[in-house]
């Protein structure tokens, strides 16, 4: 019992979530990598992006826009603050790495510490295939060994693919909802 243990707390302390590196499957078998973001994602990212349809980019930023700004993509793609854990899932094809798909969870600061906002974007080419299934799974395991107690977030009501998500992570799921946003919390 004290070899596991002390086996835990030296994982614990050995842990850099920010060199993040696993290797999964999709529900179809495809493999994959899961890892933490990186600056030089930021190509892959642009053309998930352009190849999202309107009612995608709708869900996931609630309005719609024709591109990511320069800040935007700063943003996606850096943790100057510490705050943020993003991954991303991929694939090999070929010589080249292509981006599936990526999460990212950020920590609320003053009004809940122990809180993380969570957000999820797919390229449409691999919707349905478990690409957020599996983030979710990761940026959990890391929560829980960073501390967290919750994740929350804001889910539009027609976005019944990313609330089935939530709903099969296996955490407990509480929600509430304003007009048409559905605010999801996850508990560990």
């Amino acid at each position: 019992m004290a070899v596991g243990l002390a086996n835990d707390l030296i994982g614990l302390l050995m842990f850099d979530p920010h060199n993040y590196r696993a290797n999964e499957f999709l529900k179809d078998g495809t493999p994959v990598t899961i890892r933490s973001i990186h600056p030089n994602d930021s190509g892959g990212i642009v053309d998930a992006f352009n190849r999202l349809d309107k009612e995608s980019i709708y869900r996931r930023f609630f309005r719609l826009k024709k591109e990511l700004t320069a800040t935007e993509l700063q943003q996606l793609t850096h943790d100057d603050t510490g705050r943020v854990m993003a991954l991303v899932v991929t694939t090999q094809t070929d010589e080249n790495e292509s981006l599936m798909g990526g999460g990212r969870f950020v920590l609320d600061t003053l009004d809940a510490p122990q809180t993380a906002s969570l957000a999820f974007l797919t390229d449409v080419r691999f919707h349905g295939r478990g690409v957020a299934s599996l983030i979710l799974r990761h940026l959990i395991r890391i929560a829980r060994r960073s501390g967290l107690l919750r994740f929350e977030a804001d889910v539009l009501a027609e976005n019944q693919p990313m609330l089935h998500v939530f709903r099969s992570c296996g955490l407990p799921m509480e929600q509430s909802r304003r007009g048409n946003v559905i605010q999801v919390t996850l508990s560990f």
